[in-house]
């Protein structure tokens, strides 16, 4: 247990610039708060004390803004950042590593009593707002954008954006180093979007150059 805590406080230290240290992080982030109470609150859901469990659950969700469903399964390393509004339902199963940020949605789509919800694989980001809905694999480190509706499985490395969530390109992380979203640009290569605003640059000089003649 107190590996799993350790290596909790990391990961936030890790993952977010903002966290200064590792009290900042025991006190101060209600992401991690709630990691912890749903790990009791799991634990006493395993052992059929469910109407305790959903009551340390429904306190965590008063304390925390964030909502998770004790019969949940999430693995380790998790980073809950910010955090507010993030809910995540009954049957969903979470990898080690994954991330996720305020007001994402892990629901179901169905009145069904079995899987329901979806299953995250290892190394995710789920952007601010995105949606993950029904019994659907998102593939490992894979990325999610903002506000994202996603309702189909979701390949490796894959990045999705928009409403209905489509694929835009791999993203092909090369090193385990944490990349946010984007691509993870190696030593020596043009940043692709550093290049795209200088050429607009570019074009908006030699325009103003034709208006000044």
């Amino acid at each position: 247990m107190i590996e799993r805590i350790k290596e909790d406080i990391l990961a936030y230290l890790t993952r977010d610039p903002a966290a200064t240290s590792r009290l900042a992080v025991i006190l101060c982030y209600p992401g991690l708060h709630a990691l912890w109470l749903h790990r009791i609150a799991h634990k006493i859901d395993k052992f059929g004390w469910r109407i305790i469990a959903r009551f340390i659950a429904m306190m965590s969700r008063f304390m925390t803004g964030i909502e998770i469903h004790p019969s949940a399964i999430i693995g380790r390393r998790i980073v809950i950042d910010h955090g507010m509004g993030v809910v995540i339902g009954e049957t969903a199963i979470i990898g080690d590593d994954v991330t996720i940020y305020h007001g994402v949605t892990l629901g179901g789509i169905s009145l069904h009593k079995g899987q329901r919800h979806p299953t995250i694989g290892d190394g995710v980001i789920i952007g601010a707002g995105a949606k993950i809905l029904g019994p659907i694999h998102v593939g490992a480190r894979a990325r999610i954008g903002s506000n994202a509706v996603v309702t189909k499985d979701v390949d490796e490395d894959s990045t999705m954006i928009g409403v209905p969530a489509h694929s835009t390109h791999d993203v092909r992380v090369a090193s385990d180093a944490f990349v946010a979203y984007g691509e993870c640009v190696s030593e020596g290569e043009r940043d692709p979007i550093y290049a795209e605003l200088n050429a607009l640059k570019e074009r908006l000089d030699a325009l103003e150059a034709r208006t000044t003649l």
